[in-house]
């Protein structure tokens, strides 16, 4: 009898867990199993912030490009400086064509060419390419032990000629093109008076507008840095860039293509009249850029480089203290 008792204990078992469950049955084990639940699961809240970074942010990025703008290969390094350098040509060129509308007054035609020379600028922190003014940012790398001098050197130099490789070449492509004889002529002879009031001033005039250039130059790369959006970045840039151009100041890069285009456009026969006209050759093009391209080093590397560098330096020590 156990042992039947036993089997029988068994097949009601076994039957009963074949026996599919009623809805009643279901409601009140899930009701069961709800009630022995204590915590809810976490949902992971996502992190949205539309602040611009803060100096001491924007600061440690910039020095974290400078390290990784250290590692790209030369050639890599050479190709991202020519789209830099013909990228600027572009908002030269703008510049150009929209300064040689003899019916803007003075004051409204800097302003607004100074807008438009933007484009340059805007192309290069969004699309990515190695300016050398720009690059001049990385004097912070060196003042805080993350790179070497030699290392410093060789971007410089490559993204230099790289720059100006970019410049010569869209210079070549816009004479095919015809662009100099745009409004009957006008963007041909701006041109060459452009390029003649970029050579004729004295050497160190020319010098210490580069300082001045590449500091707002470099302000607005840095505005850019602390930009959270596209957005950000394009009208963070606007006016410390137009603001240069409007002042007459000298941009090394901006120069590799406004100064050659000027000499092409002479060469093609516009602005002839222009005041200094004369000056505009190839030596008259060395000269500027010796100027320019040292004055540039000076206002972006001491003026704010090493200036913020310090500034947030001390910040940190401090913290630590």
């Amino acid at each position: 009898m156990p042992e039947n008792g036993n089997a029988t204990s068994v097949g009601t078992v076994a039957e009963q867990a074949q026996t599919p469950m009623t809805p009643q049955k279901q409601t009140a084990s899930q009701t069961q199993l709800a009630g022995q639940k204590t915590e809810e699961p976490k949902i992971p809240v996502p992190i949205f912030n539309i602040n611009a970074l803060n100096p001491a942010e924007t600061e440690a990025a910039v020095e974290n490009a400078g390290v990784a703008k250290t590692q790209l290969s030369g050639g890599k390094a050479f190709v991202s400086a020519m789209f830099a350098g013909a990228f600027i040509g572009f908002g030269a060129l703008f510049f150009l064509i929209v300064t040689s509308d003899p019916a803007m007054t003075w004051g409204p035609k800097r302003f607004v060419g100074g807008l438009a020379f933007c484009m340059g600028l805007v192309l290069v922190l969004c699309c990515g390419a190695e300016l050398f003014t720009g690059n001049s940012l990385m004097a912070s790398d060196i003042a805080a032990h993350k790179i070497s001098w030699s290392a410093l050197a060789k971007n410089w130099v490559i993204v230099w000629f790289g720059n100006l490789a970019g410049a010569l070449l869209l210079v070549t492509l816009i004479g095919f093109a015809g662009t100099m004889g745009l409004n009957n002529g006008a963007v041909g002879g701006t041109a060459v008076a452009t390029a003649a009031s970029k050579i004729t001033p004295d050497w160190f005039t020319l010098f210490f507008r580069g300082i001045l250039c590449n500091i707002l130059v470099c302000l607005a790369v840095r505005i850019g840095f602390s930009a959270r959006s596209v957005g950000d970045k394009v009208l963070g840039i606007l006016l410390p860039i137009a603001g240069f151009v409007a002042m007459g100041f000298e941009h090394c890069v901006a120069n590799m293509f406004f100064l050659p285009v000027g000499l092409l456009a002479k060469t093609l026969g516009f602005g002839a009249d222009a005041a200094g006209a004369d000056a505009v050759t190839v030596q008259g093009i060395l000269y500027n850029l010796s100027a320019a391209t040292l004055g540039n080093i000076v206002g972006g590397a001491v003026f704010v480089a090493l200036a913020y560098w310090f500034v947030n330096a001390k910040k940190d020590a401090q913290k630590a203290a």
